[in-house]
């Protein structure tokens, strides 16, 4: 409890210790019970016992979480992960970005905090809902042991990853990625695969090398076990490991000792550039050499959230991308971030410029009469130039189709200025977080996936992936992909010339993308010339809703 006097009026403050049970069941024969700082707020006269309160209500100061080096001296690798350990530390005392009220506020209250946190007022925010939902996690877990029937009404249908039939169980992962190039959809395939391969390449005795990023990993992770494993086996292992990936810092210094003391070569990026590109190459001895097995990815090597994302993960022993994987973990290590690849684009170098020369491609079909497209999936679009280049691109007539879940910062629809524009947003049973980005039409259409959104953050200060699709059979599932989720009704909001997000009429079928693609994975096996050849995604999407 802490007293703050102002001029006319005295404030008080009484914390809500994080040592309380957040939820206060009540006895009941239902599901009856209040939030522990309700509880509070209600008998707060009880404590100001030789005061009058004229009012009160529940308050939360959101403080930004971005670890900040720009006062700090980095010495060495052992130097850096204690430094991130002491400014973690700091984190509850870090600067004040957003306050929150429940429901009531007042004007007094609110001049006062402004003052003393030292924000300004448009950073402040009444909710209608508690302040801190977290709890609800704990809600789920009472109502399943108390009530099952009630849970099972609540709850999603369980959901078992299906296994992609293209793959087959009995044959080695190395084998089958060297006869062809692999495209797994999270959650709907599940991130095994890929573990079990890793788990082979640990125990295979061609293998030289295994180099990985790492921004986020779960609690308890068998990516590590099996890096372990590799170690144990003589093999050369190298983790470029991001500490500075918010709200996992401390779980990503935890396994950087345990790999470290391990033998891992652990090195830790760049001092102003956060490392968030998710790559993984396998080396190993061959007839003539050397051959690759890179993994490239849209997400983290995290098994609990491949439960709960949408992602791409792409596997190929194309040696043009083995290559670029070789020179890119060899850029790492060398603090270098000019580096030249063949088919990778990179941030910060040549990621923006490629994708900004890419719409620039579509807008010169446009301005020459030919079909031009722009398809773009990502998390949040914020970079000016990119929403500049796109504007132009609409201004000359390509057709854009945007799928963005967060934060956009363009208005669709505008007459003569993004009228060719189309976006919606998908906030389903899973979180969207795959980056596909298409380019073109038919024969020509070229598709990259990617780790980063087109966000300032993502395209100038981080070191991001951006990765070419360039097997027939797999840019045709993405496009399918992509096309499903465009004509999503369900959990689809398309946001207006207002910048509102608006629901999406149903004509003919509802379409829920995310169920649709725990029912329906495409695989279609077409020799390259007949790929131009069959019926549409749509004839066959009529089908089989028919």
């Amino acid at each position: 409890m802490k007293l703050e006097k102002d001029s006319e009026v005295e404030f008080g403050f009484i914390p809500v210790p994080e040592t309380l049970n957040r939820i206060i069941f009540l006895p009941s024969d239902g599901i009856r019970y209040v939030l522990v700082e309700n509880l509070i707020l209600e008998y707060a006269d009880d404590i100001f016992t030789n005061y009058i309160i004229n009012f009160k209500t529940i308050m939360s100061v959101t403080r930004s979480a971005d670890i900040d080096f720009i006062h700090e001296q980095i010495d060495t690798d052992e130097d850096y992960r204690e430094l991130v350990r002491k400014i973690l530390k700091k984190r509850s005392r870090l600067a004040p970005i957003h306050l929150q009220f429940y429901r009531n506020i007042n004007s007094k209250l609110v001049d006062f905090l402004l003052c003393k946190l030292n924000i300004d007022r448009n950073q402040v925010q009444v909710s209608q809902s508690p302040l801190d939902m977290s709890y609800v996690f704990s809600l789920i877990d009472h109502i399943r042991n108390v009530d099952v029937n009630l849970y099972e009404k609540l709850s999603y249908k369980p959901f078992i990853p299906n296994y992609p039939p293209n793959l087959l169980k009995d044959k080695s992962m190395i084998s089958q990625i060297l006869e062809r190039d692999y495209l797994f959809f999270y959650p709907f395939e599940s991130m095994d695969m890929f573990l079990k391969l890793l788990k082979e390449a640990a125990n295979d005795d061609k293998v030289v090398s295994i180099k990985i990023t790492i921004y986020r990993l779960a609690k308890v992770s068998k990516l590590v076990q099996y890096l372990l494993e590799a170690l144990d086996n003589g093999i050369e292992v190298t983790a470029l490991i991001e500490l500075r990936a918010r709200f996992d810092e401390q779980n990503n210094i935890d396994y950087a000792e345990v790999l470290e003391e391990a033998g891992c070569n652990v090195i830790y990026g760049f001092e102003n550039y956060k490392v968030h590109s998710k790559i993984c190459l396998i080396t190993r001895k061959a007839r003539n050499g050397f051959e690759y097995i890179t993994q490239l990815g849209t997400g983290n090597y995290n098994e609990k959230t491949a439960k709960l994302y949408t992602d791409l993960s792409y596997l190929t022993s194309r040696n043009d991308i083995g290559e670029d994987a070789v020179l890119f973990f060899q850029n790492m290590s060398l603090d270098n971030l000019d580096g030249n690849y063949k088919k990778l684009i990179v941030s910060p170098t040549s990621f923006k410029s490629n994708i900004s020369d890419k719409i620039g491609e579509q807008i010169e079909l446009a301005e020459r009469g030919l079909p031009a497209l722009i398809i773009m999936k990502m998390n949040s679009l914020t970079d000016r130039d990119l929403i500049d280049m796109l504007q132009k691109a609409s201004d000359a007539g390509v057709t854009i189709k945007l799928i963005i879940r967060g934060i956009c910062c363009i208005i669709p629809g505008i007459p003569g200025v993004t009228d060719n524009i189309r976006i919606i947003s998908i906030v389903g049973r899973f979180l969207e977080h795959s980056r596909i980005y298409c380019f073109g039409v038919g024969k020509d259409c070229e598709i990259y996936l990617s780790s980063a959104d087109l966000m300032t953050r993502n395209t100038e200060k981080r070191v991001e992936i951006g990765f070419p699709i360039e097997d027939m059979a797999i840019r045709h599932r993405i496009l399918d992909m992509i096309n499903v989720m465009l004509s999503d009704n369900v959990k689809a909001r398309e946001i207006d010339i207002n910048g509102d997000m608006v629901p999406i009429p149903v004509i003919n079928d509802r379409i829920d993308s995310q169920d649709f693609f725990i029912n329906n994975l495409f695989y279609e096996e077409l020799p390259l010339e007949e790929f131009h050849n069959h019926e549409s995604f749509f004839e066959r999407l009529k089908h089989i809703f028919d």
